[in-house]
């Protein structure tokens, strides 16, 4: 794992989706954190736009930054549908900046939102990780658990009350028979 100098904000370290980047002292929104680098590849190029990894980072339609080199600790930073951070894209100097947009606090991980595009292709199949998406599924498990043991207990005061009914006296043959729970008594 790379190392990062003391002086730096930040610091890579294990996350639940794999590697992240966490404050190391406390970023004020609007701070810029660290640039994404790596080398610039140019989509005119075929060998260039044939290269396929999660960390391309597009400045246009022509330019773009793999992001894969390991000194790039940016490429450490996850996804969020909820982020603290945000990409500055500076097309025209070919570089990209990761700006906080919220104070971040040390020990909180810095993410941004990766963009529609990469949501679909890498997140939606295997399903957002994030912090607020995990909530939201949280709620809705719970949800989901209230509501089936809401109809267990309608389902079981309905059966108590069809197990509870009097017996009802018919005559079969001139002999008076009670049905209850279904057996005939005599």
């Amino acid at each position: 794992m790379p190392a990062t100098s003391s002086n730096k904000p930040y610091r890579v370290g294990r996350s639940k989706t794999g590697l992240g980047l966490f404050a190391t002292k406390p970023i004020k929104k609007g701070t810029r954190i660290i640039r994404y680098y790596g080398p610039i590849l140019d989509s005119r190029i075929p060998e260039h736009d044939d290269i396929e990894n999660k960390y391309l980072f597009e400045l246009n339609g022509r330019w773009t930054i793999d992001g894969s080199v390991r000194k790039n600790l940016a490429r450490y930073i996850n996804h969020s549908c909820r982020p603290n951070a945000e990409s500055d894209v500076r097309p025209r100097e070919r570089k990209v900046f990761i700006r906080a947009i919220k104070n971040i606090e040390p020990g909180d991980e810095i993410n941004y939102d990766y963009g529609t595009d990469y949501f679909k292709a890498y997140l939606k199949p295997i399903g957002c990780k994030c912090e607020s998406c995990e909530k939201k599924r949280k709620k809705l498990r719970a949800e989901a658990r209230t509501e089936r043991a809401k109809v267990k207990a309608r389902t079981e005061r309905k059966a108590q009350k069809a197990g509870a009914k009097p017996v009802k006296k018919k005559k079969l043959n001139g002999v008076a028979v009670g049905k209850a729970n279904g057996r005939a008594r005599a």
